[in-house]
């Protein structure tokens, strides 16, 4: 699979050499990765890493999105989910919807809640400490992956206080960990142009780091395919790695392709499959300290995230239930996935499926 001459021929045999051995990729062989017109032996390096790291394991979880609110002071361009208060289609539930949406599952063995929403602009600290007090109440051993770390900064802003309080605070109330959104790129030129109102690339790493330095671990994301370069791809997930040298926080690194549709993005066109693919293996072989890559079925697409597996992806994510934040974006994924069906996919794709929690701890069979 790793022929020698098949990669020295593509003149990626250092790189090769590299993977092999378990060196640090640089940026320049980044750079060569993602211009290799064989996006199968890019795949193949991938898939090498992948092996050595979890072998035929392929993990999902039970999990319930939530998305509270749409309501957004923010704005960005490449949001197709986020609407100004009173605009048509916001929503904002109430925390007896949230607490409905939970119960209606309390009978699922669900393991996750993934909570997210938009920087709304006035709802108090206080409807988030209390949202997450009442699930706990209601059922006390679900894991709650809440907020990210744009709505962290958010929270600070609006309530006066810092975000180490609001992570604090949060964590008293019954948080277990944050999601890696709002990541997107970290390039200044590129949040110039499509996020200028959001936190910086710089910002999200100051939180995720801080929230590391608590104990709490989070996710990281990268959203691809819309103005980056694939340098600025790069470094995007080199500051992640250098980050996750000092902290050893992130848990899994998800990358999002980005979904045009319904979106302020000039000249928008969705990612091809072949892109999509690329960009997974590249990033399982830049981010050598950052154990898991998942390949998010929502954006990707079921059929596309099962051959990602073979591309250095080893987590499928999970049932999900209901997602907004893609499928606004013209996400054609299904809505849910059953365990059947995430077993059968992972089975068929010639992988163990190995149920998770948020934090990839195994669970009892």
């Amino acid at each position: 699979m790793l022929n020698v001459q098949r990669f020295d021929k593509l003149g990626l045999g250092d790189i090769r050499e590299k993977v092999l051995a378990g060196k640090r990729l640089a940026l320049e062989d980044g750079e060569r990765l993602f211009a290799c017109p064989d996006v199968l032996a890019v795949g193949s390096l991938a898939h090498h890493m992948r092996t050595k790291l979890h072998g035929r394991a392929a993990y999902y979880v039970l999990n319930q999105h939530i998305n509270y609110s749409n309501i957004c002071v923010n704005g960005c361009r490449f949001c197709a989910f986020g609407r100004k208060k009173g605009e048509p289609k916001a929503f904002q539930l109430e925390l007896t919807d949230v607490l409905k949406k939970v119960a209606e599952r309390e009978q699922d063995p669900i393991t996750e809640v993934h909570i997210v929403g938009g920087c709304h602009p006035d709802l108090p600290f206080t409807y988030y400490e209390t949202m997450l007090r009442e699930i706990k109440a209601l059922r006390p051993t679900i894991l709650i992956k809440a907020f990210t770390a744009v709505e962290i900064a958010h929270f600070a802003k609006l309530e006066g206080i810092s975000t180490r309080e609001v992570l604090l605070r949060l964590r008293a109330a019954g948080l277990d960990m944050l999601p890696g959104g709002g990541a997107e790129v970290f390039s200044p030129r590129v949040r110039t142009m499509l996020c200028p109102e959001k936190l910086s690339g710089s910002g999200w790493l100051d939180v995720a780091k801080e929230a590391h330095g608590l104990g709490i671990k989070t996710n990281a994301t990268m959203l691809f395919g819309h103005k980056e370069t694939p340098r600025e791809r790069l470094e995007h997930l080199i500051a992640l790695r250098e980050a996750q040298d000092e902290t050893g926080g992130f848990v899994c690194f998800i990358p999002l392709p980005f979904q045009p549709a319904n979106t302020k993005v000039e000249s928008a066109r969705a990612t091809t499959g072949v892109e999509d693919l690329k960009t997974i293996a590249v990033s399982r072989l830049m981010l050598d300290n950052i154990s898991h890559i998942k390949a998010y079925w929502v954006m990707l697409t079921v059929k596309l995230a099962q051959v990602a597996l073979f591309f250095g992806a080893d987590d499928f994510d999970g049932t999900v239930i209901e997602e907004k934040i893609g499928h606004m974006a013209g996400a054609e994924s299904e809505q849910a996935l059953t365990r059947p069906e995430l077993e059968r996919i992972i089975r068929d794709g010639g992988f163990e499926p190995v149920e998770r929690n948020c934090f990839f701890q195994r669970m009892a069979a």
